[in-house]
């Protein structure tokens, strides 16, 4: 069994953290989102991995390389245009030949990994079998019915009135029936080759859909709200560790982990948390559930519920929460009795401020 993994959409929901860069690779508790993706392939015992790679592909190429850091053998498919999901299962023929395939979206995390879910497509060899969870609202997704056997009779994608409350995560099996399916479905109304519709088109023919209904935790950390929530659920299970250097007037409590070449002074960190590699935190307070990037920079701050990515100044700001702070940005505070707001912002960005 092969994996493909798709990685080339453009993350408009991230901006302006994604005009620089893939969104795949904004990191939770200091990990790219792509990275938690590929673990758990590779903890499913598939380690032949294509990677479908759009404006971004450089990042990366970078960050993943061959893949043998990770346990698993990368290739890279280039989608210039991103026109679909199985315009992604298309372009990447060549590389998924007639063999079973998992297909994962890069951005979605699944708590538990998948490698049940495998092993119940491998035992049971379906031609497709897609996995679903309930959610609260299932208009906003993609959502399918089941007969009492567990088999899929219908997907619809954000129905105005669903039939079930199961939506359709970013994780799917196929056998190479599925590239039937793909050849003869057409573009829908935005332009694209849906996958819903060429599951739907193996259903109508009479094909075995089946489905897996995940309990766990799962996110599309496709917009800032779950990117901080999907960051805070990593933190809560991760354990402690202290590799940098704390002075004595600092004081940490809870799951705390300071990288080498970090160091903590005169500061409170409230885990869970973890600061990053070459990070200096300086008369701060950083926590809960907050991660701070590597070659940072925190002085006389409160940065909490928060992601700060590599590179960035907070100095003199006393409370920050359930932000997230691009690459080698500056947030600072006003020189005293200032009571106005200077900001130089980019295209797509979002600030509060304390009145």
């Amino acid at each position: 069994m092969k994996a493909l993994v798709l990685a080339a959409g453009s993350g408009t929901r991230l901006r302006p953290v994604t005009h620089t860069g893939a969104k795949q690779l904004v990191p939770v508790a200091n990990k790219p989102v792509l990275f938690y993706a590929l673990e758990a392939i590779a903890q499913a015992g598939i380690t032949d991995v294509g990677i479908v790679v759009g404006p971004s592909s450089d990042d990366i190429k970078e960050a993943v390389g061959d893949g043998s850091s990770l346990g698993i053998d990368v290739t890279y498919i280039c989608q210039d245009v991103p026109l679909g999901l199985a315009h992604a299962v298309l372009i990447s023929q060549d590389f998924l030949g007639s063999e079973d395939f998992l297909m994962y979206l890069g951005d979605n995390f699944v708590g538990g990994g998948v490698a049940a879910f495998a092993d119940e497509f491998r035992r049971t060899r379906p031609e497709a079998q897609i996995l679903l969870t309930p959610v609260p609202d299932a208009t906003a997704f993609g959502v399918a019915e089941l007969d009492a056997d567990g088999h899929v009779v219908s997907l619809e994608e954000k129905p105005p009135a669903p039939r079930s409350d199961l939506a359709v995560m970013g994780v799917y099996l196929f056998s190479a029936a599925i590239h039937e399916g793909i050849r003869e479905i057409k573009p829908s109304a935005r332009g694209e080759l849906e996958i819903t519709h060429a599951i739907q088109w193996l259903i109508e023919e009479g094909r075995d859909v089946r489905a897996s209904v995940h309990s766990g935790y799962w996110r599309d950390t496709g917009n800032v709200t779950d990117m901080l929530e999907v960051n805070r659920h990593v933190l809560d299970a991760a354990s402690g560790e202290i590799a940098g250097e704390v002075d004595s007037e600092s004081q940490l409590t809870g799951a705390v982990r300071i990288a080498p070449g970090a160091r903590v002074v005169r500061s409170r960190i409230e885990g869970p948390a973890v600061i990053g590699p070459g990070t200096v935190v300086t008369d701060s307070r950083i926590g809960p559930h907050t991660s701070i990037g590597e070659d940072c920079e925190i002085t006389e701050s409160h940065v909490g519920a928060s992601i700060v990515l590599r590179g960035s100044t907070v100095r003199g700001v006393p409370a920050i929460t359930a932000s997230l702070i691009g690459r080698h940005t500056t947030v600072t505070s006003a020189p005293a009795g200032d009571t106005t707001h200077q900001l130089v912002l980019g295209d797509h960005t979002r600030v509060t401020l304390a009145r």
